[in-house]
């Protein structure tokens, strides 16, 4: 039997795509690093390292989408693409967990 299909992505900008890519980056790492999930100080030292970086590439999508004139971000878009990547669970994450 075949996995449900996922809905389509919405139509974005290359801005808002690399704009959703670098937020999601961000989140993944922040997971890695949340103190409430990790087991080993490396694994978080090393996701600490990473966030900088992507924290830099977020920064810089950003930027670019205010250079080109973008200068309202659409939520209700932009979510649909968050969902459809995953981004609830990674989302999640970030997040304590339940007690």
């Amino acid at each position: 039997m075949l996995p449900p299909e996922l809905p389509p992505l919405p139509a974005l900008t290359r801005a808002e795509c690399r704009l959703v890519d670098a937020y999601l980056d961000v989140l993944d790492v922040l997971g890695r690093v949340n103190p409430a999930r990790c087991e080993h100080t490396y694994g978080a030292l090393r996701a600490a390292q990473a966030l900088a970086g992507k924290a830099a590439e977020l920064r810089d999508a950003l930027e670019l989408m205010h250079e080109r004139g973008e200068n309202e971000l659409h939520a209700a878009t932009l979510a649909t693409a968050l969902r459809v990547l995953d981004g609830e669970r990674r989302s999640s994450l970030v997040t304590v967990p339940p007690g």
